[in-house]
């Protein structure tokens, strides 16, 4: 009888443990979570104990065993994926666990401005925080500037490939759509010249503009004669604005020295942006063959036909500067 007894205890004693074992699982499965603050974490690609540890370590959870107790119990559900999650502020671990099944991973971004050169730009990727891998500097003029979305854990070279492949998107879009009687031999001479008017103006307006102007050089058989070019040759490759030029740079025996060689030089000194682009399809209905920029705060450009109406431009620009 008395063994009995001792058998009738033991079960009922493991009743209760196993019931308040699942009223434990059951509070932490639905009651607030530990987390005090919301928290991107990385989830390593581990099991469930590797993933629990950091959740732990993080204090987004505090008993690791729970933990692993409901993702066995919940397990039909998927598996638990790695990645950067962003945790809200006490989430419980149902919530928990949807976010490692079926949670958006946390979006990073990155923003390639117009006008970099391939050096400038793999620069930027390299320094792309959770972003794997090492870029070498692209093709000039093969990057579309723009913002990217990537996530934790993303080859750098990847990204690199997307702004590739939205360049050529765009530029085969645009070029399909150019206006008749460019004097543009195919598209890689269009994003040539687009690097050239995206380094002349920070203003759109003025872009459609400046690419009449060169154009009108081209058709003419002028020399370009623009700046940005000689700041490239000068500068070996690395930039093509923010710095000024001397007249040794202009003497400068380069390919791509447009004071000295005719017509395009041989490839695009940057990576100019969408603008930049449209306004050499399309630009402006314009005789002008010359220009200067505005020394009044505007960055505005002056046009004009003749050199003589140049040199008039120039020398309303010097005596602004005195």
């Amino acid at each position: 009888m008395r063994g009995s007894v001792r058998i009738v205890f033991t079960l009922l004693v493991l009743l209760a443990l196993t019931h308040a074992g699942r009223l434990a699982v059951h509070e932490a499965y639905d009651g607030p979570g530990a987390g005090k603050i919301s928290a991107a974490i990385v989830i390593p690609p581990e099991g469930s104990y590797g993933v629990a540890q950091t959740l732990a370590k993080s204090g987004v959870i505090e008993y690791p065993l729970v933990f692993r107790v409901a993702a066995w119990l919940t397990r039909k559900d998927g598996p638990l994926r790695a990645g950067e999650y962003l945790f809200p502020a006490h989430a419980n671990l149902r919530q928990i666990l949807n976010i490692l099944r079926r949670g958006a991973e946390v979006q990073h971004q990155v923003t390639i401005p117009e006008g970099l050169t391939g050096q400038q730009i793999a620069a930027i990727i390299d320094a792309l925080p959770v972003a794997t891998g090492h870029v070498a500097p692209p093709a000039e003029g093969s990057v579309l500037p723009q913002t990217y979305d990537y996530v934790w854990g993303t080859k750098r070279a990847t990204i690199l490939a997307r702004a590739q492949a939205q360049m050529q998107t765009l530029l085969a879009k645009d070029w399909a759509g150019r206006a008749e009687g460019l004097p543009l031999a195919n598209s890689q001479q269009a994003v040539v010249l687009a690097s050239v008017v995206q380094q002349e103006t920070p203003l759109n307006g003025d872009m459609p503009l400046i690419a009449a102007v060169y154009e009108n050089r081209l058709k003419a058989g002028m020399k370009l004669q623009a700046d940005p070019t000689v700041i490239f040759a000068a500068s070996g490759g690395r930039q093509s604005g923010g710095m000024s030029i001397t007249k040794a740079d202009l003497q400068l025996n380069s390919p791509y020295n447009t004071y000295v060689i005719q017509g395009l030089p041989p490839g695009p000194i940057c990576s100019p942006g969408a603008m930049a682009l449209e306004a050499v399809m399309h630009p402006a209905k314009s005789n002008a063959l010359y220009f200067v920029a505005a020394n009044d705060g505007t960055h505005r450009s002056v046009f004009s036909r003749s050199f003589k109406s140049q040199l008039h431009n120039i020398q309303q620009f010097w005596d602004q500067q005195k």
